[in-house]
Formats: C-alpha cells, structure tokens, sequence
C-alpha cells in the first residue's frame, strides 16, 4: 500500500480508504450487521488501510457509531478519520452555519473521539461555498483552533464548485466525484496541488457501473432507483465502449479504480465495500498502475463521447 500526503497535521494516507456508507444500518444498500461492519474495519486495518470516511447520515448515525467502536483499540495517531457536516444523523439537512459544531459534536461523540482528522461540508448549495459571503469558515477555523479538528473543507461535483472554494476558504480537503464517467473534478486538480489541498475521490466505481456488474436490463429497486430506462441504457452503452478501450481481460472495477490513482492531486481513493471480498479486489487495484497512453485513451474518450452528455449522478 501506498500513502500519500493528507493535510499537514494528518498522517500519510494510505491510496485506498475505506468509504463507510455501508458499514451503517438502513444504508440504503444490504444492510451489515454490527459485527460485520466491524470485521470490515479490521480487515481494511490488516490491508494496509488507514483512511476512513464517514457521514453523520450514513445509517443514520450508525456508520459513525460502528466505525467509532471498530477504531477504539488503535493507534489514533495513525489513522485517519474524514467525517461530515450537512446532511444530519436523522435523515434531515441542515447546512446553517450555527449547526456546525452540534453536528461535530454529535460525530464525536458517536466515533468516541476527541477529533476528526477532517470535518467537511456535504454537498452543500453553490452559495455556501464563497468564504467571503458565509460565516461557515469562521467557525471551522475555531474549530480548528480548538483542536477538535485538524482541517475542513467540502464534498463537490464540479470544477466551479472546488475552484470557488480553494479560491475564497482555507479549506485543505476536498472531496471530488471523479471517475472515468464523470471527469471535470480533475480540471481542477492543478489547483488542489497548488494550494495543498487534499483530494478524496468519491464514488470511483460511478455507482457500481464501472464494476462492469451491470447491463441495459439492469433494475434498481436501492437508492440507483434514481436511473431511468434511458439513464441506463446510456451508461450501459458507455460501458460497453470502456470495455473495449481496456481490454475484455481487464479488471473492469480495479482499472477504474487505478484510473483515478494516476493522478498526482488524489490522497486517496474510497470505493464502497459491501463484502470482503470487494474490499480485498479494491486494494488490488494498487497493484496494478495504468499507462500513462491508457489514462489518455480514457480522457479523451471522456472529452469526445462523454462529457456532452451530462450524465447525472
């Protein structure tokens, strides 16, 4: 495994964290039970992972609770914790300013902690993001200086919504949706480098589609409910596309994994595990770098079949 830079006060992170939204009850996806979470945890632990990413909302409070208590034993120092503020433990948002450090709060207490490496901001509206215009980075800066975090920053989709934030917070963390589907993050990527900012890449796997598990007749009845017919067909075609770039006897989900690790800006890399065997085949994934010719091949696919299409999450 290898470990990169966070932020300045954090530990080295390992190239593949573990995303938690699985390890919570009522998830969304097939629900862990305490003590499978927990093994997950472990066993991430055993493989060199030392990067954890949590929410608040992910099962409702569960994810943080389970995660806290699979940590408990461990070294602190040596690990990394990443948790949110926005989306609330009882399924609600909430992104005043005022509600910050209850929330932290609240995340500490679930993760029996007394900091979180990293407190950033869930996905919050555009306007949220100027530093100039929100009191939402005073108070992280206290928070900051109090100890109880050691940097912030948020979770974007977009190039606007990253170049907004490093140019007007001294947010140090972001994490960006980017995968081989959904490219634009990385427009922003010299930037992060720049300002030393942290990049976690999220959803790496594009939901599953680039795990190459699903096809046009696919049906969804979890959260990917959200896809019509035609959102499917669309990726399924891409899919089919991306296959043929790679090659058939390609890993489909450990070169889409490694697509992101090419890249000098990415800390880290969190795709969901529902099992422990997607676990161990996504720590695979380091074990096998793409050419430099095959990380072009994928950009310019993005650029010239892709982009225009405006896919939705």
């Amino acid at each position: 495994m290898k470990y990169n830079p966070y932020t300045k006060d954090a530990a080295r992170v390992s190239e593949i964290g573990l995303g938690a939204w699985q390890l919570g009850a009522n998830s969304g996806w097939d629900d862990m039970t305490e003590n499978e979470a927990v093994n997950m945890v472990h066993k991430s632990i055993d493989l060199g992972i030392n990067f954890f990413d949590t929410a608040p909302n992910y099962g409702l409070g569960t994810s943080e609770l389970r995660l806290g208590k699979a940590l408990k034993d461990y070294d602190r120092s040596k690990i990394v914790v990443n948790t949110k503020f926005g989306h609330t433990d009882s399924g609600d948002m909430n992104y005043s300013a005022n509600y910050i450090r209850e929330s932290l709060e609240g995340s500490l207490k679930r993760l029996q902690m007394d900091y979180v490496d990293s407190l950033i901001i869930h996905n919050p509206p555009f306007e949220n993001l100027d530093g100039n215009k929100n009191d939402h980075y005073h108070i992280l800066e206290q928070l900051k200086a109090e100890g109880k975090i050691k940097a912030y920053g948020a979770s974007l989709d977009t190039y606007e919504e990253m170049k907004l934030l490093m140019e007007t917070t001294n947010s140090k963390v972001i994490e960006a949706f980017f995968n081989i589907l959904h490219q634009d993050a990385a427009r922003a990527f010299d930037l992060a480098v720049t300002n030393e900012v942290a990049i976690i890449v999220k959803i790496p796997l594009d939901s599953g589609w680039l795990s190459g598990k699903y096809a046009a007749e696919s049906t969804f009845k979890d959260i990917r409910s959200r896809w019509s017919k035609q959102d499917i067909q669309t990726r399924a075609d891409l899919v089919s596309k991306i296959k043929s770039i790679i090659g058939e006897e390609a890993h489909f989900a450990q070169t889409a994994i490694a697509f992101c690790l090419a890249y000098d800006a990415v800390s880290t890399v969190i795709p969901g595990n529902s099992t422990l065997e997607q676990l161990i085949s996504n720590v695979e994934s380091t074990k096998k770098p793409l050419s430099i010719d095959l990380v072009k091949q994928l950009e310019t696919f993005y650029q010239h079949e892709v982009k225009g299409l405006k896919l939705p999450w």
